[in-house]
Formats: C-alpha cells, sequence, structure tokens
C-alpha cells in the first residue's frame, strides 16, 4: 500500500519484506481499488541488501525487524530505519484494513521529497 501512494505522489518507492508472502493480500488489492489504484499485478519481494543501499529511507510497518534481518543488513538500516509501528493487515476484516490503508496513505502524503547525498 505505501509504495502505491508514495509512487502516486512521484517518489521512487519500492515495497519489499523480510518473510513475503506468496501473494498479495486479497483484501489489501480489495481496498487499495477503492482508493483507485490496482495494485492486482503486483508481487511480493524479499527485501535485499542492494535495495537498502539504494534506499534513502527504509520504513518498517512495525514488524520486528530484528528477529529476522541478517546482522550486517539491519546494521546498515540502523541510519535510515523508521518504523511506523503498524497493524499487518493479513487476517484482519475489511474495516481495519481500510483504517491501516487510510493511515499509510496519511503517512505517506506526510513525507517530503529528499536529496540524496
Amino acid at each position: 500500500m505505501a509504495e502505491a501512494f508514495a509512487k502516486k505522489l512521484g517518489f521512487d518507492a519500492q515495497s519489499a519484506g523480510t518473510m513475503p508472502p506468496q501473494m498479495l493480500n486479497p483484501v489489501v488489492v480489495q481496498v487499495m481499488k477503492e482508493k483507485g489504484m490496482d495494485i492486482s499485478g503486483n508481487r511480493p519481494k524479499m527485501l535485499t541488501k542492494e535495495m537498502i543501499d539504494r534506499a534513502t529511507l527504509v520504513f518498517t510497518m512495525g514488524c520486528s525487524v530484528e528477529s529476522v534481518c541478517p546482522r550486517p543488513m539491519l546494521a546498515q538500516m540502523q541510519k535510515k530505519l523508521v518504523d511506523w509501528n503498524l497493524e499487518d493487515p493479513k487476517g484482519k476484516p475489511v474495516e481495519d484494513v481500510r483504517r491501516i490503508r487510510d493511515e499509510i496513505e496519511r503517512r505517506v502524503q506526510g513525507l517530503r521529497p529528499i536529496e540524496r547525498p
């Protein structure tokens, strides 16, 4: 969801996870369509060191990154890691997923472009 909102605002954004599922959550796809965004063609991706190296900032949604990231990757992330501490929409009813979606949208809209060094 964050990737789609960020791209709509013109950010170079990429979504990935430390333990990505095989497919997108169909409820997430549904609530994003309600916002006019079709993410059904997206595929979950594994977070890589290369992604982190290229990133200006890395946002986590509240997962316990420490428990699943290799230590060198985590050390690299510390200087640009921002944890939004959001609920995982997995297994949640559509009303809760809408609330999570709206909070992600609000936070993404609050971002400002950052110049790369």
